[in-house]
C-alpha cells in the first residue's frame, strides 16, 4: 500500500519494488513463524519473476526436505497464508517436498512452468536453488514431449480468448500474443531446443505488462481485459495521448509475441521432425565414421531464392544490395508456393536491401502484384515483411495504419490487417475483372486514408494516387485506382440505402464511375472490401442488391434508357390484393420466401422474405407495420410504399390503396404466419395494440452492455439526390422498433413516405426515406430541415 500511495516510477522499477517489499513482508512472517529446518519460502510464476502489478496474485510454495513434523509444516503454512488473505491479497498456495513438486510438475504442465521461475524467498536456499536446477533439467530433457503439449496448450488458449492485436476488449495475459505467450517463448528458449526472435521482444512484453499494471491502478482490481470504459483513463495512466494510442501501442507489442511465437513454433516443429526421422544416438555423435553428411536440398524458386527445409530462403548468390526488387521478388516466391519466408533472409534484406527507385520497375510492381494474388499465404509473408520493417520502407504511408483500432465492432481487423485481408478475397475474384493488378492494388490501399483525420475515402484517393504512381502505374491507371479508392463505399451504400428505381438514384453513381471496367472493379472491390470486414457486412441480400445496382448503371454506360419510375405499373399481384383489399375494407397479405443461399455454408443467414401488404389508404399505415414487424421479430432491410388508384371495372369502386412491399428476414427462429401478422396489423390501426408499450417491453428485457454509450441520433438530408423525393438519412443506434418510431414521427409531420431502405451494420443502423408532401412533390428546403431537426428530437 506504501508503495502505491507513493507512485513510483511506471514499468519495470514498480514491479521491482513492489515484489522487493512484498519479499521483506512474507520473509518478516516466514522469520516471525519460527521455521523449522529444511523449510523454504519460494515464488513461483510471474512473483517468481518479480514481475507483480499492482493487483497481482501472489504463487508461492512451501517447500520442505520431509525431515520436519507435518504438523510444524503446516502450522508455518497457516500462519504465513492467513496473513495474506486477511489483506484481501489473491493467494495461489502448495506445500510441498522436492520430489512431490517434480512429480507435480511431470503431470501438470502449468505447475512446470511456474517451477522455471521459482525464486527463494527465506528459509533454506539451497532447498529451492537445487529444486529449480532439478526442475529445469527434466523440462530439457523432457522438452521433446513437453513442447508439443505447450503449444497445444497455446492454440487451446488462442481459439478462447481470441487474437489480442485484434481484440477491441482484449485480454492481455490470456489472448494469442500476450503475457502467456510471451511467457511460453521463456520456457522454449529454456529447453535449449529452439529460441525466440529475439529484436524488440522484451520491449514488447514490457509494453503488455505496463499496459496491466495501468490497468489495475486505474480500475482498482485484479483484472486482465482492457475494456472499453476503461481505455482512457488507462492512457492517462500510461501519459498516452488517448485509447486509440494506447491500443496501437498493445496491439504492436502483440504483434511482436505473435510473430515471435509463429517463427518459434515453426523451429519447434522443424527440430522435432528432424529428431525423429533419425536415430538419436548418430544425432548425438554426428553419424557414423566415415559416413558422409548429406547436403541440404536447396530447390529455386525465383531468382535469388530457394526453398530449403521448409522455408523460402535467399540463394548463396543472392546479393540484396544490388538487387532491389528481391525483397518483394522473395516475399512474392514464398507466398506463390505457400512458405513462410525465412525471418533470418527478412532480416538480412531489411539490412542490405538497396531502395527501389520512384517509381519502380516493372519487376517491383509485378512481384507486389503476384504477392497480393497469392491469396491466403500471403498473409504471413506479409507480417514477415512488416516485423523488419521493410513494408513502410516500399510504402511509406502505410505506417499511420499500422496497427490502427476500428472502433466499429463490425469490423474483425485492425485497419492494415483489413486492407491485407481484402486483397486476398480479392485474389479470389480476379477472374471476374480486366485489370486484376488494378484490383488487388485498389484492395490493398482501398482504407489507406483512415491514418488522416476526415472523410477516408478523400484523403485515401490523394494517398493512393501518390502511391500508385510511385508503385509504378502509368497515368490512366493510377487515375483509376484513385477513382476505386475514392468510390470504394458507393455500391454498397447506394444498393442498401437508395431507392434503386429512381432514375437520379442510378445516374449518381454512373457519373461518379465514368467506365465499365471501373464499375466491375468496384463491384469486386465491394464484395472483397465486405467479406474481410466481418459476417455481418456481407450477405446474400446485399449481394443482390448490389449485383442490381451495377447492371443498372452497366446498362446506363451503355447508352440504355432507364425506365419512367412513375409510369411503371403495379404488378400482377400487387394488383390483385389491391382489389381485395378495396373489397373488403381490410389488409390482404402475401408472404413469399426468398430462400437466400448463405455466401459460406458454415454460416447459416436468415431467410429472406418478402411481404406485400395492401390496404386502404389512411394515416399510420408506416408506423403500424413497421411496429407489428417489430413485434414478430422481424428485421426490416427495404420498405417501398406506393398507393395504386384503382379503376371502377377493377373493384367495387374507384378508390386509392395503399401497396407495401417490404423484404424483412427473421432475427431467429421461424417465420410468423400471415394471418397472426394480419390479426396484429388490424389491432394496430384500430389502436387496441399498444405498439410503444410492447416495444418498450422488450427494450427493457434486453440486457444492458456495459461500454461507451451510444451518440445521438443524427439526421441529414442529403442534396439532390432525387428528382422524386426528398432523401432524409437516419443514423441512429439500432434498436427494436426503430422504424415504427421514425413513421409516428413522420406521421405526426404530415409527410408521406415514398419508400424506406434499412441497412444495419453491428450496433448501427442507417435508415434512408424518401419522403414528400402529402400532393407527392418534394418539400422545400428549409421545410426538409425543419423536419430532420424535428426527426432527430423524437428520436433523441
Amino acid at each position: 500500500m506504501r508503495l502505491l500511495q507513493e507512485k513510483p516510477p511506471s514499468g519495470p522499477e514498480r514491479r521491482t519494488a513492489l515484489a522487493r517489499l512484498t519479499d521483506e513482508w512474507l520473509a518478516a512472517l516466514f522469520a516471525a513463524a519460527a521455521p523449522p529446518k529444511g523449510v523454504a519460502l519460494v515464488a513461483v510464476g510471474g512473483y517468481g519473476r518479480a514481475e507483480l502489478s499492482p493487483r497481482s496474485d501472489l504463487d508461492l510454495l512451501l517447500l520442505h526436505d520431509g525431515s520436519a513434523p507435518q504438523e510444524a509444516v503446516a502450522a508455518l503454512a497457516d500462519r504465513l497464508w492467513y496473513p495474506v488473505w486477511d489483506l484481501g491479497i489473491a493467494l495461489d498456495h502448495s506445500v510441498r517436498t522436492p520430489a512431490q513438486a517434480r512429480a507435480t510438475a511431470a503431470e501438470d504442465l502449468k505447475v512446470q512452468l511456474g517451477l522455471l521461475d521459482a525464486r527463494p524467498l527465506a528459509g533454506d536456499t539451497a532447498l529451492a536453488a537445487a529444486l529449480r536446477s532439478t526442475v529445469l533439467a527434466d523440462w530439457r530433457n523432457q522438452a521433446v514431449r513437453r513442447l508439443p503439449e505447450l503449444a497445444e496448450l497455446c492454440r487451446d488458449r488462442a481459439e478462447r480468448a481470441g487474437e489480442l492485436r485484434f481484440l477491441l476488449e482484449p485480454d492481455l495475459k490470456e489472448a494469442r500474443g500476450g503475457l502467456r505467450d510471451a511467457q511460453a517463448l521463456r520456457a522454449v528458449a529454456a529447453s535449449w531446443l529452439a529460441d525466440a526472435p529475439r529484436d524488440g521482444l522484451d520491449t514488447a512484453r514490457r509494453r503488455l505488462l505496463d499496459a496491466r499494471d495501468a490497468l489495475h491502478l486505474a480500475t482498482g482490481r485484479a483484472t486482465d481485459r482492457l475494456a472499453l470504459q476503461e481505455q482512457d483513463a488507462v492512457a492517462a495512466e500510461l501519459g498516452l495521448l488517448d485509447a486509440d494510442t494506447l491500443l496501437r501501442e498493445v496491439y504492436e507489442a502483440a504483434g511482436i509475441v505473435t510473430y515471435a511465437s509463429d517463427v518459434t513454433w515453426r523451429e519447434v516443429g522443424r527440430v522435432l521432425k528432424a529428431r525423429s526421422a533419425r536415430p538419436r544416438l548418430r544425432t548425438l555423435l554426428g553419424g557414423r565414421v566415415g559416413e558422409r553428411k548429406q547436403p541440404v536440398e536447396r530447390t529455386p524458386l525465383a531468382e535469388g531464392v530457394v526453398e530449403m527445409d521448409g522455408e523460402a530462403v535467399l540463394a548463396l548468390s543472392a546479393r540484396p544490395e544490388r538487387d532491389p526488387a528481391l525483397p518483394l521478388r522473395a516475399a512474392a516466391a514464398a507466398a506463390q508456393h505457400g512458405l513462410p519466408l525465412s525471418p533470418h533472409a527478412v532480416r538480412r534484406l531489411a539490412a542490405t536491401a538497396k531502395a527501389l527507385p520512384v517509381p519502380w520497375p516493372a519487376e517491383a510492381r509485378e512481384a507486389l502484384v503476384t504477392l497480393l494474388g497469392a491469396g491466403a499465404p500471403a498473409v504471413p509473408v506479409w507480417e514477415a515483411l512488416e516485423a523488419e520493417g521493410l513494408v513502410t520502407r516500399l510504402l511509406p504511408d502505410w505506417e499511420r495504419v499500422r496497427h490502427r483500432p476500428q472502433r466499429n465492432p463490425v469490423h474483425t481487423w485492425t485497419v492494415d490487417r483489413h486492407l491485407v485481408e481484402t486483397a486476398v478475397r480479392a485474389a479470389s475474384l480476379t477472374r471476374r475483372v480486366g485489370r486484376p493488378d488494378l484490383l488487388l492494388v485498389a484492395a490493398l490501399l482501398h482504407d489507406i486514408g483512415k491514418g488522416w483525420p476526415g472523410d477516408h475515402s478523400v484523403a485515401g484517393e490523394t494517398i493512393a494516387r501518390d502511391l500508385a504512381a510511385r508503385i509504378g502505374f502509368d497515368r490512366t491507371d493510377t487515375a483509376t485506382v484513385a477513382t476505386v479508392v475514392r468510390h470504394h463505399l458507393l455500391l454498397v451504400e447506394t444498393a442498401t440505402r437508395r431507392d434503386l428505381d429512381d432514375p437520379a438514384t442510378v445516374e449518381s453513381v454512373a457519373a461518379a464511375v465514368g467506365t465499365v471496367g471501373t464499375l466491375e472493379l468496384l463491384h469486386a472491390l465491394t464484395e472483397a472490401d465486405a467479406l474481410a470486414t466481418g459476417p455481418a457486412a456481407w450477405s446474400a441480400w446485399r449481394a443482390s442488391l448490389v449485383a442490381d445496382l451495377v447492371k443498372r448503371v452497366t446498362g446506363v454506360l451503355a447508352g440504355e434508357p432507364l425506365p419512367d419510375p412513375e409510369a411503371a405499373a403495379p404488378s400482377a399481384e400487387q394488383e390483385r390484393l389491391a382489389v381485395e383489399a378495396l373489397r373488403t375494407g381490410e389488409p390482404v397479405l402475401a408472404l413469399h420466401t426468398q430462400g437466400e443461399q448463405p455466401l459460406d455454408p458454415d454460416e447459416p443467414e436468415p431467410v429472406g422474405v418478402e411481404l406485400v401488404i395492401a390496404l386502404p389508404d389512411q394515416p399510420g399505415v408506416l408506423p403500424a407495420v413497421a411496429g407489428v414487424l417489430a413485434l414478430h421479430r422481424l428485421t426490416v432491410r427495404a420498405a417501398d410504399l406506393r398507393a395504386v388508384e384503382l379503376p371502377a371495372e377493377l373493384g367495387p369502386g374507384p378508390g386509392s390503396v395503399l401497396v407495401l412491399d417490404w423484404r424483412v428476414a427473421a432475427e431467429y427462429g421461424s417465420l410468423p404466419q400471415g394471418h397472426r401478422l394480419r390479426a396484429d396489423l388490424l389491432r394496430a390501426l384500430d389502436g387496441t395494440l399498444d405498439i410503444p408499450a410492447r416495444l418498450a417491453e422488450r427494450e427493457a428485457a434486453y440486457p444492458r452492455r456495459r461500454g461507451v454509450q451510444a451518440p445521438p441520433p443524427r439526421v441529414t438530408v442529403a442534396p439532390a439526390e432525387s428528382r422524386l423525393a426528398t432523401v432524409l438519412e437516419v443514423r441512429a443506434q439500432d434498436a427494436p422498433g426503430l422504424l415504427h418510431r421514425i413513421g409516428r414521427a413522420l406521421e405526426g409531420a404530415a409527410v408521406r413516405v415514398r419508400s424506406a431502405h434499412v441497412s444495419t451494420l453491428g450496433a448501427n443502423a442507417v435508415d434512408t426515406l424518401y419522403v414528400t408532401r402529402p400532393d407527392g412533390s418534394l418539400l422545400p428546403d428549409e421545410e426538409a430541415v425543419d423536419l430532420a431537426r424535428t426527426l432527430e428530437a423524437a428520436l433523441g
